[in-house]
Order: structure tokens, then C-alpha cells, then sequence
């Protein structure tokens, strides 16, 4: 009945169906398992992809041959940039997206895919032989077998829903737990721990007064996320968002059901995400706000549905209810579901490799929120590196991996090997050192060469990855040659308004002013003119690399010095206990991570600079 597989994916999310495409498109022979086939991909929160560091996530899969960046372009209702006010290392890409296409969108990539077979079932348990796994066990007595295993479970793993004081076994609301697999990891020596997530009530847009919010509208110029040349959404074809707030009316209700939250009675032990708190969190811990932004988002095309992006909960259903009803706009709001809160299992990452490999049984890889993250675009990019690494290893090829200056996917992967996370990981701009050189505009230039080499970028990327290598270079060969007179640009000046040149001056010099574009330039001087035949991508790419220069440079200079500790290669069996001048904490630290180089022993919690040193000046010796 069942191949012999290179690899299973347990579970059918975002991180399953990345681990699935690539293990497939790079020759696995793959077996995709869900619990439920009519909800491969689905978006079980907010209907939307990327944001801030999130979008260069989503950028980052796409480059090295992902689906989750096309699937987001074909599905999106709105786009916008946003940090378009900051420099180009802050700028992240977002879609607001219909929830059903995104999901019919990846099906219909699984089902293309001849490698991916898919089969209906919960899977209880791995089948272990001598510390590898070589299968999974299902509910239906199936025994499978592979050579490698991804688990990509979700909010499944003995998950518990929450709504006031009410309590009820569910991975999502209307769908069942999964159980058994927590408590066999358990037995083979795995750490488990709970965290909690939550979601907003869905509410029926054809109750709402739009007239009393912010409208928000989508951008003028639709970038998308994938760098492949697929048709996308028209700017005026964009449905709008909008925006309105809660009140101390609000706040007041909602403080009614505080005694039968679940949250503050004790009755959810697992921690929430920090950065994407329930609405009575935020009342209680920003109590000095006065009112809190909602974004009220539609679910798609053809559904009236919309999400209270701002409105998570685990309220009773009635203080729900009467609390959204008391803000702008949804004073006569009907409602579809009511939010609720979920606790779940995951294993602290600190168990596993950075191919996402586990420490404890070969063979058997994590990703997505079984490690402990929160989000689509996190949980995905786990996915992609996770299947990558399972048909490497089915197929006894190298390991790979990205590093923190290769990849915001590097920065994810090695903050939770590294730090562990007892509480949702959450990506942001801030955790990456080397922001200015992991813009979202240049994912391809970085990534898509990797992607190629390992068989999972298509040879049609590559080259267009080639010829806009080719173009940026000749476009910054071309304004380091051709000069401006003063005449020739005092009209730009003048309509700016800032002091021009005193002397004839290089356009590269030129573009080193904030408030000149090459753009603008093109448009005033006839000389520039041949630029024109250059897409507008390919001519702000060379802007920013000519603009960011010295501080593009700069990073790379740091990242250099870091190589040394990076190339520092630590033995697999080192006993850190026989350095007493280790401080306890490290020594303990370092015995249960087991860094590979000085470098990610730098990086770990616990472990100080003197520590390094120390470890350094025994490596030297």
C-alpha cells in the first residue's frame, strides 16, 4: 500500500508543506500525513503573510526556490510596504490574503508534485530502531516507513482550547488533538514544555459601520513577494483594510470577565506570545493606554468574513461580544466565531542541530511551532531548511545550513538553538545584526545560488538571478562614469530645495544625497537616458547599493571578524566540565547545547565574553 519513502512530513501546515515541496522537488520520494486533507496550508489566524522582518523571511524562501512567496502573490487581495519611511534595511513586504485560494494554491502545488504522496490519518508515534528513527506509526494501526521523519505537528500535540471557563481537546476550533507522540518523545528523552496562542472572534462584515474607521488602503506599486515574473493583482483591483480602536469603555467591559479568564485563573500554565498579547493582556499590562489600534481585515474575495487582527481573546463569549460591540463601527456586530486561546506542546529547540536535525534520534527533524516559534512565515522557513535537510540525509549528501550573515532564516535558526525560547519566538528586524545586508530587495543576489546548487531553485531563476547580477553592475558602472553639471541639475535642486554642487560631479556621488533618487535623475538628464532599458527593480537596487555603501561595507568588515570565531570548530565530545575556570553556568550551557564553533558559543545565553576567551586560548593550545 505505501513506498518506500525518503521522508514523512507529519502534518500539513505551513512548515509541512514547505518541508514537502522541497524534500519532493529536490527527488525525495515524499509521504505528506494530515489529520485532515481539507485544511492543507490553512491559515488558521490572521489571512496575511510577512510584515516587519516576517516579509524578508518570506523573500528569503522564495529566493532559494520555496512556494510560500508565489502562493502569497497569487492569493493576495492588498499588498503593502511597509517602513518605506526608514532606510531599505527596514522595509518588509506584507499581503493581505484570501484564505481560501492560499490554501486550494499550496494544495494544488502538493498534488503537482508526483514525489508527494498524501495520506488522511493522525500519526501517534515514530518507529525507532537503534537511536534512528525509520517510520511512523498512525492512529489507523498503519505502520510507514522512510528513511527520514520531519515533524511540523502545529498547536496539535495535546492541544487544549480555552474560551472563559471553558476547556475542550482541539489542535483548532472544530478540529481534534493529537496525542501520543509528546509522550513517546518524553520516554526516549526529549524535554516538553507548554505555550499558549491565541486568536480574535471572526466577525460578519456586512454587520459593520466602515464609515466610522480608518480606511487603509494598499500600495500603489505592487512589488509581491517572489522574484519570478507571475502576473499580480492591479493596485485599484486592491480590497481595503481599516482601522479603528478600542476605548476605556472597552477596557472596562473586558475587565467584567477577568474573573473567569482562563488566562489569569491559572487554568492556561503554557506562556503567550509576547509581541502578539490577548486584548485583556494588553489592557492589563499597558494600562496606562487609553485605547489599543484594531485592524479590521476581510478573509477574501467572496466571504464577508472578517478578522479583528488587535482582538485575540479568551473571554467568555458574552464579554466578547458586548466588548467589540462598544467599539467604532461594531456596534451592531454579528458574530461568527468567538476568539479563543490554545495550549499545546512543543519541544525546547535547544535539543536540536542547525539542520534542525534532532540531537536525540537521528533521522528525525523539527520545524515550525513544535520548536517553540509563532507565525506562518517563521514556521515556513523552518519547513523549507527542515526538508532540505531530510533528503540530504535520505540521500547521505552535505548538511545545510545558513549562518546569521547569510539569512534572516540563519538569525531564526540560530537564536533558538543557541537561546532556547520558553515563550513564542517571533522574528523582528532588531534580532538581526546584520540588517543592511539581509535587505528584503536582495534575497535573490543572496540566496538563490545556494537554492540552485542544491536542486531546488529552478534553472529560470537562476538566470533571472544572473542577468539582474549583470544589470546592477553595469547600472553602477554607468553613473560612476557619467557626470552633472550644475546647470544640468539645478532645476532638481530647486524643486527640492536643498544647496546643488558647486562643480561638475559623478551621478554615484550624487545618489549619496537621502533626498536624490536615480529615478529623478533619469528623468532630468538626457545622459542618463540609456538607463531607461533597466527594470525599475534592477535601478533601485544599484540606488541602494551605491547609497549603502560605506555601511553595507562596515557589516562586512564585522562579519569578517566574527569568521575567525565562526571557523573555530569545537570538538563533538569536548568535556567542558574539566575547564573549572569556566563559570558553572557556561560549563553547564555549553554540556547541553554542544555549540559546533566558539562562534554559537558566543552567542548562547549564560555564557560571558571571559568565557569565550577561555575557551579560546584552550582551542589555541
Amino acid at each position: 500500500m505505501f513506498s518506500n519513502y525518503h521522508t514523512i512530513v507529519v502534518g500539513a501546515g505551513h512548515a509541512g508543506c514547505e518541508a514537502a515541496f522541497a524534500a519532493a522537488k529536490m527527488g525525495s520520494r515524499v509521504l505528506l500525513i494530515t489529520m485532515n486533507m481539507q485544511t492543507i496550508a490553512q491559515m488558521s489566524c490572521n489571512p496575511a503573510m510577512g510584515g516587519i522582518a516576517k516579509g524578508q523571511i518570506v523573500r528569503e524562501i522564495d529566493a532559494l526556490g520555496g512556494m510560500s512567496g508565489i502562493i502569497s502573490d497569487k492569493s493576495m487581495i492588498q499588498f503593502r510596504m511597509l517602513n518605506k519611511s526608514k532606510g531599505p534595511g527596514m522595509w518588509s513586504p506584507r499581503t493581505q490574503n484570501d484564505r481560501t485560494l492560499f490554501a486550494n494554491f499550496w494544495r494544488e502545488a502538493i498534488e503537482n508534485n508526483l514525489n508527494i504522496d498524501i495520506w488522511q490519518d493522525m500519526v501517534t508515534g515514530i518507529i525507532v530502531s537503534r537511536g534512528t528513527v525509520i517510520g511512523v506509526k498512525t492512529g489507523m494501526g498503519q505502520e510507514i516507513y522512510s528513511k527520514t521523519v520531519v515533524l511540523t505537528n502545529g498547536t496539535f500535540l495535546n492541544g487544549v482550547i480555552h474560551i472563559g471557563e471553558k476547556q475542550f481537546g482541539g489542535g483548532r476550533i472544530g478540529e481534534s488533538k493529537a496525542t501520543g507522540i509528546t509522550e513517546q518523545l518524553v520516554s526516549l528523552g526529549f524535554e516538553s514544555a507548554r505555550l499558549k496562542t491565541g486568536t480574535p472572534p471572526r466577525i460578519d462584515g456586512r454587520s459593520l459601520d466602515y464609515s466610522k474607521m480608518e480606511i487603509q488602503e494598499g500600495d500603489l506599486e505592487i512589488v509581491g513577494f517572489s522574484y519570478m515574473p507571475y502576473d499580480r493583482l492591479k493596485p485599484e483591483q486592491q480590497k481595503n483594510c481599516w482601522i479603528t480602536y478600542t476605548s476605556q469603555a472597552v477596557h472596562d467591559i473586558l475587565r467584567t470577565g477577568f474573573e473567569k479568564s482562563p488566562m489569569y485563573q491559572g487554568r492556561i500554565k503554557g506562556s503567550g506570545p509576547r509581541y502578539c498579547p490577548s486584548i485583556e493582556d494588553k489592557i492589563n499590562r499597558f494600562a496606562e493606554k487609553d485605547r489599543h489600534q484594531l485592524f479590521v481585515e476581510p478573509e477574501g474575495w467572496n466571504t464577508v468574513e472578517i478578522y479583528v487582527n488587535g482582538f485575540s481573546t479568551s473571554l467568555p463569549e458574552d464579554v466578547q461580544f458586548k466588548a467589540l460591540s462598544a467599539v467604532p463601527g461594531f456596534e451592531n456586530c454579528k458574530f461568527f466565531r468567538p476568539g479563543y486561546a490554545i495550549e499545546y506542546d512543543y519541544f525546547p529547540p535547544t535539543q536540536l542541530h542547525f539542520t534542525l536535525e534532532t540531537k536525540q534520534i537521528a533521522n528525525l527533524f523539527f520545524a515550525g511551532q513544535i520548536n517553540g516559534t509563532t507565525g506562518y512565515e517563521e514556521a515556513a522557513c523552518q519547513g523549507i531548511v527542515a526538508g532540505i535537510n531530510a533528503h540530504q540525509k535520505a540521500h547521505e549528501k552535505e548538511p545545510f545550513t545558513l549562518s546569521r550573515n547569510e539569512a534572516y532564516i540563519g538569525v531564526l535558526i540560530d537564536d533558538l538553538i543557541n537561546k532556547g525560547t520558553d515563550e513564542p519566538y517571533r522574528m523582528f528586524t532588531s534580532r538581526a545584526e546584520y540588517r543592511t545586508l539581509l535587505r528584503q530587495d536582495n534575497a535573490d543576489l543572496r540566496l538563490t545560488s545556494i537554492g540552485y546548487k542544491l536542486g531546488l531553485a529552478s534553472e529560470e531563476r537562476m538566470d533571472l538571478t544572473r542577468k539582474k547580477m549583470v544589470a546592477i553592475e553595469a547600472i553602477k558602472e554607468a553613473v560612476k562614469q557619467i557626470s552633472a553639471s550644475t546647470d544640468e541639475i539645478q532645476p532638481l535642486f530647486d524643486i527640492k530645495g536643498i544647496n546643488k554642487p558647486l562643480e561638475r560631479t559623478k551621478i554615484s556621488k550624487l545618489l549619496l544625497r537621502p533626498d536624490i533618487g536615480i529615478h529623478e535623475l533619469i528623468d532630468q538628464l538626457p545622459a542618463l537616458s540609456p538607463l531607461n532599458k533597466f527594470t525599475k527593480l534592477e535601478l533601485e537596487q544599484a540606488e541602494i547599493q551605491i547609497k549603502y555603501d560605506v555601511y553595507i561595507e562596515k557589516e562586512r568588515e564585522l562579519v569578517k571578524k566574527m569568521a575567525t570565531l565562526e571557523d573555530q570548530i569545537i570538538p563533538d565530545r569536548f568535556d567542558y566540565h574539566k575547564l573549572s575556570s569556566l563559570s558553572i553556568e557556561a560549563r553547564q550551557k555549553l554540556d547541553k547545547i554542544r555549540p559546533r564553533t566558539l562562534g554559537q558559543a558566543s552567542r548562547i545565553s549564560g555564557v560571558n565574553p571571559s568565557d569565550v576567551q577561555i575557551l579560546m586560548v584552550y582551542m589555541g593550545r
